[in-house]
């Protein structure tokens, strides 16, 4: 998986932070980060930590749009972050590294092949996440919880198409990218493999329905 400095050494990292005139910011644990972000347009790399982006609803409900771990970026128009209904929050002690999109894309900054590497990186991890996202969209697009799951299931099988899939995340993660109850999403599992639909091992889930 491409991460933002792939490819760069510690000098050339050095010479980006200066042409690109970053910034580095700590966070404590449960800090709001997002006050930073809502001066202008502003791209972010997680050096170190855990946040979250977070979508407050209407009545209340939090929902984790996306967890940010090291090498991680995010953004005002990347993340939507921009919109009031959105927050990220620190999970952890955090630092991150700040990026005014105004001197990310200055054509000056194409004759030096260290910043080319970076901007290589970047378009990289970006596409990567607009992929995730859509297939996010897809799973919360059903209403019912059995349908994404499945919807969920499916996507994992389309990529190696083995009935055999590995959940990437733990159960609570798993509620929480689902946008469902923790306790809800058990009790699903445990119907669809009572009914010989699935088996679970683990994180190690076999679709018998395929």
């Amino acid at each position: 998986m491409t991460t933002p400095f792939d490819n760069l050494t510690n000098n050339q990292k050095e010479k980006l932070y200066k042409r690109l005139g970053t910034h580095i910011y700590s966070y404590t644990r449960d800090e709001e980060i997002l006050s930073t972000l809502k001066g202008g347009n502003i791209i972010g790399i997680i050096l170190s930590g855990h946040a979250q982006i977070c979508n407050i609803e209407y009545n209340g409900n939090v929902i984790i749009r996306e967890d940010l771990y090291k090498d991680d970026i995010f953004g005002t128009n990347i993340s939507a972050t921009h919109f009031e209904d959105h927050i990220i929050m620190a999970k952890e002690a955090t630092t991150i590294l700040l990026i005014d999109y105004n001197n990310l894309v200055k054509p000056s900054n194409l004759v030096y092949k260290y910043y080319n590497t970076f901007l290589y990186n970047l378009f990289d991890i970006i596409n990567e996440k607009f992929l995730k996202a859509n297939e996010r969209i897809k799973v919360l697009e059903e209403k019912q919880i059995r349908n994404r799951i499945i919807m969920y299931f499916k996507i994992l099988y389309s990529k190696t198409n083995n009935k055999v899939i590995t959940l990437p995340f733990s159960r609570k993660k798993f509620a929480d990218y689902l946008a469902v109850n923790r306790t809800a999403l058990l009790r699903e599992l445990k119907s669809l493999k009572d009914e010989h639909l699935i088996e679970i091992k683990g994180r190690e889930i076999t679709l018998m329905y395929i």
